[in-house]
């Protein structure tokens, strides 16, 4: 049996049909709640001047492009399996940039509580919305390398007929080749070194400035800063729980052979769903000044069109 046949899924219809109904009902429920924070950004000129809400709603925004590819490469590994190589190719990278975009944002946004913590006084000149924008530019492009280096491997070594055959659209039959695996190791290891290093380094140094703090002011916005940097932490952990998925299946499924697809359908809805539930919680929720706003907002839309409806009748 080659690669392809065994990751196939051989569910029955009914089988099939409720794995893709949770998962598409999880995705809409996921983007109509990231889809309220974003309508509240952009309609409330009060976040467009902070660059921890600009970093934030990148994020947002990430998830929910990351969410709509993810779905869609899953529905399509049941509805259509076989697709133009060229429109797998295009997928399978704006699922790449998305995935890594993710570690790079958190990495940004604890850089920016640091300074705002640690250097209170060059916040303003360092964090402008100028060099938030650019920051951002920035994360896209770097999270893009890594994708664009599997479309130059797979130019060199494919013919240009390859990109008009058909391919079950995964990334591990469309970038097969040895110089892919060796790109996946590298680029994973230097981004996350890169990512657990910043993140550790801004939460001891903001944990250090709550515990020497002398106004009550200050800790309290250090503790707050402390806590949330953790909680990327936490994001960030179970983002990296798709590293060990192959590992997971290796040794889970030789005990449970006929739960195969079980087991395969548990581990993307704990790697690729349940993390994107984690970015509302972190701001959305704990965050006062999105939760009043968001709020205000959506109650004032909702009175609007009782109003219009009342008119109507």
């Amino acid at each position: 049996m080659n690669i392809t046949d065994q990751l196939r899924i051989p569910d029955n219809y009914q089988e099939a049909f409720a794995k893709n109904i949770v998962i598409v009902s999880l995705a809409i429920i996921i983007i109509f709640i990231n889809g309220m924070l974003v309508v509240s950004f952009f309609c409330n000129s009060v976040f467009h001047s902070e660059s921890r809400y600009i970093l934030y709603i990148n994020l947002v925004i990430n998830d929910i492009l990351m969410i709509c590819i993810s779905v869609t490469l899953y529905v399509l590994t049941y509805a259509w399996p076989y697709i133009n190589v060229s429109v797998c190719c295009t997928l399978l990278a704006i699922a790449s940039t998305t995935y890594m975009n993710t570690p790079l944002n958190l990495a940004g946004m604890a850089v920016e509580r640091y300074i705002a913590i640690c250097k209170p006084l060059h916040h303003k000149q360092i964090c402008t919305v100028k060099s938030t924008y650019m920051l951002i530019c920035l994360l896209w492009g770097t999270g893009a390398i890594p994708a664009m280096i599997d479309i130059i491997i797979i130019t060199a070594m494919q013919p240009s007929t390859f990109f008009y055959s058909l391919t079950f659209c995964q990334p591990i039959i469309v970038y097969n080749t040895a110089y892919h695996a060796q790109k996946t190791i590298v680029t994973q290891a230097i981004y996350m070194s890169v990512v657990w290093i910043t993140l550790i380094y801004t939460y001891f140094k903001v944990l250090f400035i709550a515990k020497v703090a002398s106004s009550s002011h200050h800790q309290n916005s250090a503790k707050k800063a402390r806590n949330t940097i953790l909680l990327h932490g936490c994001q960030l952990l179970l983002c990296m729980m798709s590293y060990v998925t192959p590992v997971l299946d290796m040794l889970l499924i030789p005990f449970f052979p006929t739960h195969r697809t079980k087991i395969t359908f548990f581990n993307y809805l704990l790697t690729n769903i349940l993390p994107r539930f984690l970015s509302p919680l972190i701001y959305g929720i704990r965050d006062q000044k999105f939760v009043r706003h968001i709020k205000g907002y959506f109650s004032c839309n909702m009175v609007l069109v009782k109003v219009r409806l009342s008119h109507m009748w």
